[in-house]
């Protein structure tokens, strides 16, 4: 029995850190230049997120090669800043934009930044293990029309139930 269930849980584990059908990780991703603040622009709803507007991300470099995370948004009905900080590890090579992060000690999910402003990192599409996760990060609190445009087109072409999108105010 409990080798049945060590097996679950290591097959359930790694299923959290896969890559979704047709979503390819960017190459040539630089940590240094990712770091910093990113703004959340669009995402899918999920629970530890709910009813939160100015949500950032923030990613320093900690001492074990990891990242830092740290994200912040404010809860208008509880009127209080919500944080959540967490790790977050390359998956495979260090150019690869796909890392798996941790805000629940051993649980991991999967990190992939699948289109990058490669030239001067000012936006990112992200999404996890499923394509019921997705977000636009942008090093602004606003956009133009036309990244918007962009992400939500790819990110549906891709698979991703866009009608669902949420734009969080950022102000």
């Amino acid at each position: 029995m409990r080798l049945l269930l060590g097996i679950f849980l290591a097959v359930w584990i790694s299923g959290c850190v896969s890559i979704p059908q047709n979503i390819a990780p960017v190459d040539g991703f630089e940590l240094n230049k990712y770091l910093g603040k990113w703004y959340e622009i669009a995402r899918l709803d999920h629970s530890f997120e709910r009813g939160l507007d100015n949500v950032t991300a923030e990613y320093f470099l900690r001492d074990d090669g990891g990242v830092k995370v740290i994200n912040k948004g404010f809860s208008m009905v509880e009127n209080k800043w919500k944080t959540a900080e967490g790790k977050a590890y390359f998956v495979r090579d260090p150019q690869e934009g796909y890392l798996k992060v941790s805000f629940f000690g051993p649980f991991y999910g999967a990190y992939i930044v699948f289109e990058l402003d490669k030239e001067n990192y000012q936006y990112a599409f992200v999404t996890s293990y499923d394509k019921s996760y997705l977000w636009l990060l942008t090093r602004t609190p606003t956009v133009s029309d036309a990244l918007l445009d962009r992400f939500v087109q790819n990110a549906a072409e891709l698979g991703f139930e866009t009608d669902k999108l949420i734009f969080p105010k950022q102000n």
